[in-house]
């Protein structure tokens, strides 16, 4: 019954921006933490980034002071907004949710972000 759908992926050039979005349902998305991931071709899915039900954030120091997330819970979303995009950012993004009161995590499908040179 938890839904998370992600949208915003793409093809830009290095240096260029992209914002990736995901919204919740099925849960209470206001009293859930959440967070992005991604994995690259060949490599280990990575935690990239999340944000707690209280709005504290966190991030892998290779994005950090390019990448920033942020939620609208009147929207059921969470953001992921990505500056000054580097090529070994490609990855397929991943959007992560647990619930705080629950034993469970959900995953979105993934978006894909393809970085050029």
């Amino acid at each position: 019954q938890v839904r998370l759908v992600e949208s915003g992926g793409g093809l830009v050039q290095t240096g260029g921006s992209l914002r990736l979005s995901c919204v919740v349902s099925g849960t209470d998305f206001t009293y859930s933490d959440m967070g992005w991931y991604r994995q690259a071709p060949g490599k280990q899915r990575e935690w990239v980034t999340a944000i707690t039900s209280g709005g504290s954030t966190n991030y892998v120091a290779s994005v950090k002071g390019r990448f920033t997330i942020s939620r609208d819970n009147a929207k059921n979303t969470v953001y992921l907004q990505m500056n000054s995009l580097k090529p070994e950012d490609t990855a397929v993004y991943y959007c992560n949710a647990r619930p705080v009161s629950s034993l469970m995590t959900y995953w979105g499908q993934g978006t894909q972000v393809t970085v050029s040179s």
